[in-house]
């Protein structure tokens, strides 16, 4: 049990995505359709799992309430984003023939070549596989409406120079927009920035990663205020880098010293100043936005750090799980320098920690799950009190983060059931919603739609409209 929990590194990558700023600039070009109705990035339009504006279903099954379900090609762990009338979503698509050159121009990376799933000391982990053969890595568009595929994009196709673990994929990092543009990371095989009708504008190879025990790949950036921000945090050289979001660009990078991470990076605005904060095993800190100088920094977090952290009214948290439990909360206001303690570490929470799920910020409520299990914990997000502690056994085994709306949160598990809850510091259960697929990856909340992505299918899933239940009747 031990080893599966380890290996589940590659699934966060599943959940990997990108946070942006609580508080993201809003394109003009969208302006009669805010950000905030949207889902931009995997945590949502704040960067906290929640959804405005949204009013999804508490109700559905596979013969109940799914508007549409797609088969989608290929294989990966990437949640779905949702901008205006478009899904995006990522996959790596087994060739059949050798790889062929870059499908788009731009700098190449030395030529992969397979290595052994290694772990410390050369021992080979036993979930663990080296590649099995060259991919196509693509970016997919559809339909919002009727799930039909609008536009396909194959940005790369080669053999990866590394294998990935069992749960985990070679295309697990989402894709995110500011509303201009669609950025795709694909880790060592390229960073690619689209505009809308899948047209490439630019892209970055960074090289290639070395994962811990070869886990694999699937941190997602952050963009924000004309800016895109990459961690690249592996068992070989580490940094952050910023590239500029209309050109590539590189505006600051800076070296850093973590093992693997998968935590996506989240962006914060405080004091007129933006911010990078970035979870890691080693230490847990802040990068200004516009120069990469460290604002300031704590102690770390544990071992195969994969969740995000999460802001909101001042304070921001990070969490880990893995082979220890650790829960820190920072408050901006006091955080300069070295943060040890108070009054920079608010306070912090040493037990039943999530591994692979990030946490969900909801209206002053701090909801996570004890390592991938059904343990759903809520704290008062302001002072670290714990108000209940309580087995969701609808829902065992989690990967997925849990997402909310409309006063109520969902938390998606792995073998496709999803339990509602009404939101609150007092457990109440609404719903337990089953489908037949598989699903390790976080749901994106629009409007009255939930769009779950699992092992094969697409969903959409909705209520019909008020009118259209009664015509039914």
């Amino acid at each position: 049990m031990r080893r599966e929990l380890v290996v589940v590194g590659l699934s966060a990558i599943v959940l990997g995505v990108g946070a942006a700023a609580e508080q993201a600039a809003k394109p003009a070009a969208v302006a009669t359709a805010p950000a905030e109705r949207f889902w931009g990035q995997w945590r949502g339009p704040l960067g906290t799992g929640e959804a405005p504006h949204a009013k999804p279903p508490v109700e559905w099954s596979e013969t109940k309430n799914v508007r549409w379900k797609v088969e989608i090609p290929g294989v990966g762990k990437s949640s779905p984003i949702v901008w205006n009338d478009l899904v995006f979503i990522t996959t790596a698509i087994p060739l059949a023939t050798p790889a062929t050159a870059p499908a788009t121009s731009g700098a190449t990376p030395p030529p992969a070549t397979p290595g052994a799933a290694a772990g410390p000391g050369g021992r080979r982990h036993p979930d663990v596989s080296d590649p099995d053969g060259p991919k196509s890595f693509v970016v997919i568009a559809l339909g919002r409406e009727d799930g039909k595929e609008r536009w396909r994009r194959v940005v790369r196709e080669e053999l990866p120079h590394e294998g990935t673990h069992r749960f985990g994929t070679f295309a697990s990092g989402s894709t995110l927009t500011d509303g201009e543009r669609l950025y795709a990371f694909f880790g060592s095989r390229g960073l690619y920035a689209l505009d809308f009708t899948g047209k490439v504008l630019w892209e970055k190879q960074l090289g290639h990663m070395t994962t811990r025990n070869g886990f694999g790949e699937g941190s997602t950036p952050t963009v924000h205020a004309g800016t895109v921000v990459v961690t690249w945090d592996h068992e070989g050289a580490d940094f952050i880098v910023a590239f500029d979001a209309a050109t590539g660009k590189e505006k600051w990078r800076r070296e850093r010293d973590e093992p693997t991470t998968w935590a996506t990076p989240l962006v914060v605005v405080h004091g007129g100043r933006a911010q990078v904060i970035v979870a890691g095993t080693n230490r847990f800190m802040a990068y200004d936005l516009a120069t990469g100088e460290s604002i300031w920094q704590a102690g770390g977090l544990t071992v195969n750090q994969i969740p995000s952290p999460v802001h909101a009214d001042g304070m921001v948290y990070a969490m880990g799980g893995y082979r220890g439990n650790m829960l820190r909360a920072i408050n901006l206001a006091n955080a300069k320098g070295e943060v040890t303690g108070p009054p920079g570490l608010a306070w912090s929470y040493e037990r039943d920690t999530p591994y692979v799920p990030s946490p969900l910020l909801y209206r002053g409520g701090l909801y996570f799950l004890k390592s991938n299990s059904g343990i759903l914990t809520y704290l008062d997000a302001k002072s670290g009190e714990m108000r209940y502690m309580e087995r969701l056994d609808s829902v065992p085994n989690v990967y997925a983060s849990p997402v909310a709306a409309d006063g109520r949160v969902y938390v998606v598990g792995r073998e496709g059931t999803t339990a509602v809850l009404a939101a609150g510091p007092k457990l109440e259960r609404l719903a337990t919603n089953v489908l037949a697929d598989a699903i390790d990856t976080s749901p994106a909340l629009v409007g009255n739609d939930l769009f779950l992505r699992g092992n094969k299918y697409l969903y959409r899933i909705s209520a019909p409209a008020a009118g259209a239940a009664r015509a039914s009747r």
